[in-house]
C-alpha cells in the first residue's frame, strides 16, 4: 500500500488530511515536526510527503532541504498558510514539487497527491526494469544475466535517476542538486567522473541502454530495446 507521511504541528489538520487520503486507499503516517518526520523516514520511507512550513524544532523549509538531500526522488507537497509568491519560490527552490495554501479544499489536496504519485509512478515502484535489467532501489543492486552488482551510493542514485526519466536531458547543475544536494560545494566535474564509471561498469549492456552526452546541455539516458 502506498505510504503517505503528513507533517504538521496541527493535529486537527493532520487528521483531516488522513481521513481524506485514507478514503482513497492510501496509508497515512503522521509527524508533528520535521525531526519526527526524519526519524519516521529512516525507519520506513514514505512514498510521498505532505509537509507544513511553520513547525517547532525543525520547520518545513529545513525538512524540505533534508528530504531532498537524502531522498532526491521523493515527491513533496508543501501545505502552508503563507501565500506570498516569495514563499512559493523558496519552496520550489528547496525542491518541493507542488504547493497548496491553507485553508485548502481536502478534495483538491487528494487530487494533487494522486497527480504527484502518478508523476512519480516509476520511482515509487522502487524497482525499474529495462531490457532484462532490474535496478532495485531497496538493495542498491542492479541484477541481470545471472549477475548482481552492488553500486556505490552516488553511482546508483545517478543511474536510478536516469532510468526513472528515460529520454530526459539533465544538466550537470540539476544532477548535482538532485543527487549530491544543494549544499554540495564540489566541482560539477564530479558528475562527469561518475557517469564515466557507470559507462565502464555497464559497457557489456550498451546494447540495452546508454548514457548519451548532449553537447552544451548535459546527459540523457537512452534505452535501445
Amino acid at each position: 500500500m502506498t505510504r503517505i507521511l503528513v507533517v504538521d504541528d496541527d493535529a486537527d489538520i493532520r487528521e483531516l488530511i488522513r481521513v481524506y487520503l485514507a478514503g482513497e486507499g492510501l496509508m497515512v503516517v503522521q509527524a508533528s515536526n520535521g525531526q519526527e518526520a526524519l526519524h519516521l523516514m529512516e525507519a520506513t520511507p514514505a512514498d510521498l510527503v505532505v509537509l507544513d512550513v511553520m513547525m517547532p524544532l525543525m520547520d518545513g523549509w529545513e525538512l524540505c532541504r533534508e528530504l531532498r538531500k537524502h531522498y532526491p526522488d521523493l515527491p513533496l507537497l508543501m501545505v502552508t498558510a503563507k501565500s506570498e509568491s516569495v514563499h512559493k519560490v523558496k519552496g520550489f527552490q528547496l525542491g518541493t514539487d507542488d504547493y497548496l495554501v491553507k485553508p485548502f479544499d481536502p478534495v483538491e489536496l487528494v487530487m494533487r497527491v494522486k497527480a504527484l504519485l502518478k508523476r512519480y509512478r516509476i520511482n515509487s515502484s522502487q524497482v525499474i526494469l529495462i531490457g532484462g535489467l532490474a535496478i532495485d532501489r531497496t538493495t542498491y543492486e542492479v541484477r541481470g544475466q545471472d549477475q548482481k552488482l552492488t553500486l556505490p551510493l552516488k553511482e546508483f542514485e545517478l543511474l536510478y535517476k536516469f532510468a526513472s526519466h528515460v529520454g530526459q536531458i539533465f544538466t550537470r547543475t540539476q544532477l548535482i542538486e538532485q543527487i549530491w544536494g544543494m549544499d554540495y560545494e564540489g566541482d560539477e566535474r564530479t558528475v562527469d567522473v561518475h557517469i564515466k564509471r557507470l559507462r565502464e561498469r555497464f559497457e557489456a549492456y550498451s546494447h540495452i541502454f546508454m548514457i548519451t552526452t548532449i553537447r552544451g546541455l548535459g546527459y540523457r539516458f537512452e534505452v535501445k530495446i
